[in-house]
């Protein structure tokens, strides 16, 4: 039985991080740090899928 392994890329720039997932890989609110682009984002993974998280836009609170 072989489990499938695979890099993380970049969202921003599609190119390889410092990170590989397996099929039983979860991971949720992640910050994943592009070394190339020097940006980083929130992601979750279940089964290979990346999915990133949109940050909500600084709101003002109002009282």
């Amino acid at each position: 039985m072989t489990t499938e392994i695979k890099w993380v890329l970049c969202p921003v720039c599609n190119n390889k991080t410092r990170l590989k997932i397996r099929e039983d890989t979860i991971l949720k609110n992640f910050p994943l740090f592009c070394p190339k682009c020097k940006h980083e984002t929130l992601i979750n993974v279940r089964h290979l899928k990346i999915s990133v998280i949109k940050e909500p836009a600084a709101e003002t609170q109002s009282r």
